[in-house]
């Protein structure tokens, strides 16, 4: 039997019951966290832009919730849009080594569908975990050359909403064969946008969710796909990765739970930063340092940290600055932290800013590198004015799963990201957190986002 039908076994088989309750747990709070970076992005540039399209081209009204305006929608284009503002403030998961953010596809994809199928959340909760374990498994078999050309969670992003949907509707061995096929053969997304501060990585995850999800609707009306598009000699392999493991895909299934794997992010920037901004925030506490101080600044990187972010020198937008290494340890260095306000309010016009992140150089490193990416480790020089050094060393970053966030650290996490947005009445998030903390126990996901007041009330 090959990886892929092995992969295939599993997930037709996998029952609520198989799932352990630490499992349970942390889908719970990785479906809170998502909806806390969906709801941040409302009327941020693009996420209007696609509620435009979804109410141009989709219908008026529908099951489907689009999060950041409240309207009703079909579960494409819920899908379309949830999947697009959840990958904007860049405070969505991460899962280490398969370098995929499954949430801002998973979610979107199975609560769209689910709320269209008239699903329970212990239906959702299920679909999810398979759409984690199949969309982590895959990542990881593509491997290292797939990440450095294509966006992982583009790409691997359609298989795992789909997936997710899949499962959702009970599809058998052969049907999840057939969804492989028809979402792998539709994956896309390559990393050449950001060099333009372009807007395509809302597009990816907009796209990956929703195709996903068509994928699995046109599966389950009969649709047949490619029956070995992971690893056949014209499959996703073979075009778009050198050196793919395909026994990653069968990787101890039931036993292994890759979910648990998942980090949380701290810092609302590009992943490959936190590392670095961990250990340079934790020399500068434990030497008492002043920004003024510091003449310059080496950190120690993987070979993917390079690739993404030595793309941005100057950036042109608060998202590209996201993705500057520079930028993210001048926030760090000048404001003690690199969160959503600093970003929008002090990234781009703070000079204090802009004249630390000049002092940042990135330096290849042989251990991080081989380290990297089952582990992401951070490692700092910093040169003082006067000549002194000083070495930082971070082996897991803040939201690690063994440097994790606790479930009051989510909660608050959630409460600033509404906060930021400003979409919501405050009690409404202690509202949120409690639905979604006994989302086993709902029978209707639809009314997930209704309130007693108005929900979008704008002054």
């Amino acid at each position: 039997m090959s990886h892929t039908r092995k992969l295939a076994e599993f997930l037709a088989n996998l029952n609520y019951d198989d799932l352990p309750s630490a499992v349970l747990m942390r889908s719970e709070e990785l479906f809170l966290d998502w909806l806390g970076s969906a709801l941040a992005s409302q009327g941020l540039h693009p996420i209007p832009l696609f509620e435009r399209y979804a109410a141009k081209m989709g219908p008026q009204a529908g099951l489907s919730t689009i999060l950041v305006n409240g309207l009703g929608s079909s579960p494409y284009f819920a899908a379309l849009v949830n999947a697009s503002s959840s990958h904007l403030v860049e405070q969505d998961d991460l899962h280490n080594s398969s370098v995929l953010h499954p949430a801002t596809v998973v979610f979107p994809a199975v609560l769209a569908a689910a709320q269209d199928l008239g699903k329970s959340g212990r239906e959702l909760l299920l679909a999810s975990v398979a759409g984690y374990e199949a969309g982590i498994r895959i990542g990881e078999f593509l491997g290292r050359s797939h990440y450095r050309t294509f966006h992982t969670t583009a790409t691997v992003g359609t298989l795992a909403a789909a997936v997710s949907v899949g499962k959702l509707m009970d599809f058998d061995e052969a049907s999840f064969i057939n969804l492989l096929g028809s979402a792998g053969t539709q994956a896309a997304g390559l990393w050449e946008f950001l060099r333009d501060a372009a807007d395509s990585k809302q597009l990816h995850t907009a796209k990956a969710a929703a195709d996903g999800l068509l994928a699995a609707y046109l599966t389950a009306d009969g649709l047949t796909g490619a029956c070995d598009i992971l690893e056949g000699e014209q499959g996703m392999a073979a075009g778009m990765s050198n050196d793919a493991r395909p026994a990653c895909l069968s990787d101890r299934l039931g036993r292994r739970w890759a979910l648990l794997e998942t980090s949380f992010k701290f810092h609302a920037s590009c992943r490959h930063t936190h590392p670095a901004a961990d250990a340079l925030l934790a020399i500068m506490q434990r030497e008492g340092l002043h920004h003024g101080e510091i003449a310059r600044v080496v950190t120690r990187v993987h070979q993917a940290a390079i690739d993404v972010l030595g793309r941005v020198n100057v950036p042109q937008s608060v998202h590209q600055a996201k993705f500057s290494m520079g930028t993210v340890l001048g926030l760090i260095a000048v404001h003690g932290k690199a969160g959503l306000p600093e970003f929008q309010n002090l990234a781009l016009s703070d000079p204090q800013v802009a004249a630390f992140r000049e002092k940042v150089a990135m330096q290849f490193d042989a251990e991080v590198d081989t380290a990297y990416p089952s582990r992401w480790l951070g490692r700092v020089e910093v040169l003082c004015n006067d000549g002194r050094s000083y070495h930082g060393a971070i082996d897991s970053p803040k939201g690690d799963p063994d440097n994790s966030l606790s479930r009051d650290e989510i909660e608050d996490k959630f409460r600033r990201l509404l906060a930021f947005a400003g979409a919501l009445e405050p009690d409404h998030a202690g509202v949120l957190i409690e639905r979604v903390w006994r989302l086993r126990e709902s029978t209707d996901l639809c009314g997930l986002m209704s309130f007693a007041k108005p929900l979008y009330e704008k002054p």
